[in-house]
């Protein structure tokens, strides 16, 4: 079942809706979509974390030119060359070693050898030969857009968030947030507190 819904705001002096606020699944969205436009094809497949197709039969140029045409009109980007196909899934490891609260407590390098069936070393090498930067400015970067999700979406304080997320304390939570956005994660709060603020008085 998709995990979405959506919430909205009235003009109390009006019966009229201002805005949507949707909240959505997007691994269902995905699946969904590649299943549609597969099908299209009558070619039997299987999906694998919905980001790889197993084709369980022969297709030929033609076909599967008519099938990377379709998903490129969906935004998904076909990744053929081996050392960007290992560079998607270390960041998708990473995205789930972060945002997954279930993903084991451990090292990201141990995590991502233990996922991947390559030393950390291998792993590292090609990231940066293909990112042209490293691992762990990768994981900084998603663990910052993590606490801004928390910010966000959840009443967390930031000793919460610093926890949640394994920093040694929330003034090395506060120095990479401001290293990554340039303001502090407290400026940040308030920031967003300001925008709700506006927006009340808006409609209003």
């Amino acid at each position: 079942m998709i995990n979405s819904f959506i919430t909205f705001t009235k003009n109390p002096k009006k019966d009229t809706v201002l805005k949507l606020f949707l909240k959505t699944d997007t691994q269902f969205l995905i699946k969904k979509i590649l299943e549609e436009k597969l099908d299209v094809f009558k070619v039997k497949y299987n999906l694998i974390n919905n980001n790889e197709i197993l084709f369980l039969e022969t297709i030929d140029t033609e076909t599967y030119n008519r099938i990377t045409s379709v998903l490129n009109e969906y935004g998904f980007e076909i990744i053929e060359n081996q050392k960007n196909i290992i560079v998607q899934k270390i960041k998708e490891c990473i995205i789930e070693m972060i945002f997954n609260d279930e993903a084991p407590a451990v090292k990201s390098s141990v995590y991502l050898a233990d996922k991947l069936n390559h030393s950390y070393g291998y792993l590292s090498n090609i990231f940066s030969e293909v990112t042209y930067t490293s691992i762990e400015n990768f994981i900084i970067i998603q663990k910052i857009e993590y606490v801004k999700k928390l910010i966000i979406h959840h009443d967390l304080t930031l000793t919460e968030i610093a926890f949640k997320l394994n920093y040694s304390s929330v003034a090395h939570l506060s120095s990479q947030f401001k290293n990554t956005t340039g303001i502090t994660p407290s400026a940040f709060q308030r920031i967003l507190k300001k925008r709700v603020q506006i927006n009340n008085q808006n409609i209003n």
